[in-house]
Parts: C-alpha cells; structure tokens; sequence
C-alpha cells in the first residue's frame, strides 16, 4: 500500500515544486514571458512558411540588438526601484555625435569612447541628483531627456549620413554560425554585454545591493550595503548603456539625427516589465529582460509577416501585454504577502 502511494506523493511534490516556480514573483514572470515567447514563434511558424528558421531567429537579435543593450541598463535601474526616462534621447546624441565627428575626420575609437563618456557621465549628473538633491527619479531623467534631445539639435538638426569605412563595415559585417545563418558583430556585442550584466547582478555585492535597494533601501543601509554609491551607479551603467546602444544604432541605421529612437525609452521599459522586473524593484533579472526585448521583436516581425496590418498594432500588441504582466506582477506579489 505505501509502496503504491509512494509515486503519487513524489509526483505531487514535483507539482508543487513547478507551481511554486510559476507563482513566485521572482522566477514566475519571466518564466511567463519563455513560454510566451516560444507559443508566439510556434504559431508564427505553422502560419507563415519559413518562420520557424535559426535565421529569423537571429534576425531579431540582429535587429533588436541595440535595444537588448538599453533594456540591461533600464534593469539594473528599475531593480532598484527607479526609472531612466532619458534613454532615448542618448541613443539619438550618441548617434548625432557619432555622426558628426566622424564626419569632422575623427578615428572612430575614439568617437566611441568620448560617446560612452558623455553618456557615462550624464548618467553620473543624473545619479547625483537623484541622491544629493533627492530629486524623484522620474523628474531627474524626464530633464536629462530634454537635455539630450536638446543638445541634440544644437548638434546638427539635419539628418547627417555616416560614410566612414569601420562603421559600414560593422554595418554590413556577418558571421556565419554554419547552415546559411549568420549575424552581425552587434549581436555579440549585446550577448557580451548581456552576460556581464547577468554576472554582475546575481554574483557580485553590487548587485545584491541593487536588489536590496529595490525591496527596501533602510533595510540595505542598517545592513551596511553601500546603498548611496550603488544608487548613483546604476544610473551611470544605465547612461553607458545607452551610449552603447546608440553607437549600435548608428551601426544598424549609419545616421544620426536628432528624432532618433523617439519613444525608445518606453521600448526599454516595456520591455523590461514583459521580461518579469517588477516596476516597484528587488525583483528581476537582465536575461529576463532580453527575452522580453524578443518578445516584442517577435510581434513586430509576425505584423511584418502578415503583410496586411498597420504597425500601430505593433503599439496595441505591447501595451496589452504590458497590462497582462504588470497584473500577473501584482497578483503574484499579492499572493506573497
């Protein structure tokens, strides 16, 4: 008889052990958005011929590859409890600055270092006076976003073409991964970035300070975490990032122009509550976040597939989604208290 009974009970704690994981708010939603992710590109591939290929897979990396670097450095932000509204408007200076110096003759390492290093240091600026000056910070990165921009057409207020051979060559550059398929240095530039950002987050006392600052920063201090220093370098990775993303942009786009990447911030961010970071903080992860990017890549490249519907339903598709996971947020985070 308990020789009988033994595999049910078995067999019922492995269900438990999967309900848990599906209903925790820290492995829940991301798990959510896997297996959405992996249902939308089945569907995609028994509607449209030729869409269940490695090479449209990596198409969206190709693609959405800049965007994978913005989404990273909105997490760590958005981990601890923040929000980065300006990054749009550094893809569009990183990319408008690209432009124009290299258009002046400039050597394009250093065009990409004095971008990082700008896009670092408002990210410092941004930080600082989010702690210094306890400024909120929607209101601190809502004026840097209007700084950027703004700087931006002091820049160049024409689109200005980018002509120098290393930046056409990563524009066109593939790597063949066998089979056919390949994809751009951009892709492994996202994939480095993404790996360091995983490392960071969930193996170093940064990260466990970012986290902690998210579920609770007194908690974080009476523990002794550096929770003033985290606080203003997350927003200094967040600005990096976005320097990052822009020189990967101008890579895809080989323009700068001031109306660059308009809206992009809600991407990142969009993108970043659909890969399972709770908007409140101390919940996420970065490989979350990129799969959320996919996700919306995926919509968008099924719209282009279908042939017959507007782009706009690119915006309905993500702005329901995004509903659904900040509900499923709140429901699992409801259930844990």
């Amino acid at each position: 008889m308990s020789v009988a009974l033994a595999p049910a009970t078995g067999l019922t704690r492995a269900g438990r052990r999967i309900v848990d994981v599906f209903t925790s708010p820290k492995s829940g939603p991301v798990l959510v958005t896997a297996v959405l992710f992996v249902l939308i590109f089945v569907a995609g591939g028994l509607r449209y011929r030729g869409f269940l290929s490695g090479q449209v897979f990596l198409n969206l990396l190709i693609d959405n590859s800049y965007l994978i670097v913005l989404a990273i450095g909105m997490s760590f932000v958005i981990i601890t409890g923040g929000i980065d509204l300006s990054v749009g408007a550094v893809v569009a200076l990183s990319t408008i600055i690209a432009a124009r110096l290299l258009q002046a003759g400039w050597d394009p390492t250093a065009v990409i270092a004095i971008i990082l290093l700008v896009t670092s240091t408002l990210g410092l600026l941004v930080g600082l006076m989010i702690h210094i000056f306890k400024v909120q910070p929607f209101i601190a990165t809502l004026a840097a976003m209007f700084l950027a921009r703004g700087l931006c057409y002091i820049i160049a207020k024409e689109s200005i073409s980018i002509e120098h051979p290393f930046f056409v060559a990563m524009a066109n550059l593939r790597i063949p991964l066998g089979g056919q398929m390949s994809v751009s240095p951009s892709v492994l530039i996202a994939l480095v970035v993404l790996a360091i950002g995983v490392w960071v987050l969930q193996y170093t006392r940064f990260g466990r300070t970012a986290y902690a600052i998210g579920g609770g920063e007194q908690s974080g201090m009476l523990m002794g975490l550096p929770t003033s220093r985290t606080k203003v370098l997350v927003y200094v990775i967040s600005g990096f990032c976005s320097g990052l993303a822009g020189v990967l942009y101008a890579f895809y786009t080989l323009s700068g122009y001031a109306l660059t990447a308009v809206g992009t911030e809600l991407d990142a961010i969009a993108a970043v509550v659909i890969g399972g970071t709770l908007l409140t903080g101390g919940y996420g992860f970065v490989l979350g976040s990129a799969l959320g990017v996919l996700v919306l890549g995926l919509i968008q490249t099924i719209i282009t597939f279908e042939g017959t519907l507007s782009s706009w339903w690119t915006k309905i598709f993500i702005g329901a989604l995004l509903l659904v996971f900040i509900i499923l947020q709140k429901v699992l985070t409801s259930r844990r208290t």
